[in-house]
């Protein structure tokens, strides 16, 4: 199965136009979005779509392999079939694509994705789309990366990102860039941080350092607490006693847990008011930016505009809610069928793959790096009673060459 990492996000969060180079290329059908990751929401309760389709979707010259775990248990089965679902739907709403998917179920093991990667291969796929874990992704990479063949994956595991093995997941540390550099520009420059022990902890803490020391700041109290509520105390009352000489608190979690922190922070007398709260898109969830000690706190996520659109023409189509992941399955297609549509034989080059320019999907621009991660424009959001607001809009295109 996938890292920690990658299970926990599973049950979360591209329309427009594509840039490639100089060149737009239109995505079919779009609209605009939002995102969430590292899991929390409940998968849907109704049957998710039609049965489990085995044959290859479309009928284009150019040959795709979409890989996922079909038939994995739990979330992650239910999370692989609307992805499936939102691909099947990417190809219908694109106007002529020259695509065929060969739809493969990797069961949610690395073995399994191996022999699916090879079998698609075999069968004449000239890109990869998938798979979703982290330890599967490496596997089709082996296969993959001597035949020259390149992965768009879902894994927000960026240690398995390499050349030719692209990322189009989203992966915290865009989130922590984006909303330290906020608030750095605001002239916060002294940061506390309560991350939660875990694989999202510990890749948060990273970025978290990196950006902070980029901007010119200082740590001045960095803890983790553990998963269990009643153990949070003395992580929470160190951080406490160390934000007098604090004007920001990072508090990269969901809605589990950001509650139970906010709850001991004020019984610490903590004064949440004189602190600007900083937070990751787990936040983009009612149970977080609708407490009203929260109101005021800033985190990095898209916009929700293009998700509500999409999440609407897809309950059309299937009679069911996506899940949150289900817009990467749609961008991955929407933008392979539009390369296959303006890009010739460079299609799936590296060095189209790569643009600076970058691609805009569902949930806002997004560009591949040579190394296989990814850089995404977010918006900054502010927590309210009554939902999330936008205080800095997400950018709506990259400088080119950066």
């Amino acid at each position: 199965m996938g890292t920690q990492a990658d299970r926990l996000r599973i049950g979360r969060r591209l329309c427009g136009a594509l840039a490639v180079g100089a060149a737009l290329l239109a995505l079919g059908a779009c609209t605009g979005g939002s995102l969430d990751r590292f899991g929390a929401e409940p998968p849907p309760p109704q049957a998710e779509g039609p049965p489990l389709q085995q044959g290859p979707i479309g009928a284009g010259q150019i040959r795709v392999a979409l890989i996922l775990p079909l038939s994995a248990p739990g979330n992650a089965g239910i999370a692989a079939l609307s992805m499936k679902n939102a691909a099947d739907m990417a190809l219908a709403e694109f106007k002529e694509p020259n695509v065929q998917l060969l739809v493969k179920d990797d069961a949610g093991t690395p073995q399994g994705a191996q022999g699916a990667a090879q079998q698609a291969i075999d069968e004449g796929a000239e890109m990869i789309i998938g798979p979703l874990f982290a330890q599967s992704v490496s596997a089709v990479g082996a296969v993959a990366r001597p035949r020259g063949i390149p992965v768009i994956a879902f894994s927000t595991d960026a240690s398995v990102a390499t050349r030719g093995v692209y990322l189009l997941s989203f992966l915290p540390e865009s989130d922590v860039r984006r909303i330290v550099d906020y608030a750095a520009a605001r002239g916060k420059r002294s940061f506390a941080a309560l991350l939660p022990d875990n694989a999202y902890g510990a890749v948060v803490e990273a970025a978290f350092q990196q950006a902070v020391a980029r901007r010119g700041g200082r740590v001045v109290a960095l803890e983790k607490y553990p998963l269990d509520p009643a153990k949070m105390g003395d992580a929470v009352r160190r951080v406490a006693q160390a934000a007098a000489s604090a004007d920001a608190l990072f508090m990269p979690d969901g809605a589990d847990a950001v509650p139970q922190v906010i709850q001991q922070l004020e019984a610490n007398r903590v004064n949440l008011k004189r602190l600007q709260l900083l937070g990751t898109g787990l936040w983009d969830d009612p149970r977080i930016v609708e407490i009203p000690s929260m109101a005021g706190g800033l985190f990095a996520a898209p916009e929700s505009a293009g998700y509500r659109g999409f999440a609407t023409r897809y309950r059309a189509r299937y009679g069911a809610d996506p899940v949150r992941t289900a817009t990467l399955a749609y961008d991955a297609v929407a933008l392979v069928a539009a390369l296959v549509k303006t890009q010739g034989q460079q299609r799936f080059s590296e060095q189209v793959l790569t643009g600076s320019s970058g691609f805009a999907g569902i949930d806002g621009i997004f560009r591949f790096k040579s190394d296989g991660t990814n850089e995404r424009g977010l918006a900054v959001l502010k927590a309210a009673p009554g939902g999330a607001q936008v205080v800095s809009p997400a950018p709506k295109s990259f400088t080119p060459g950066t």
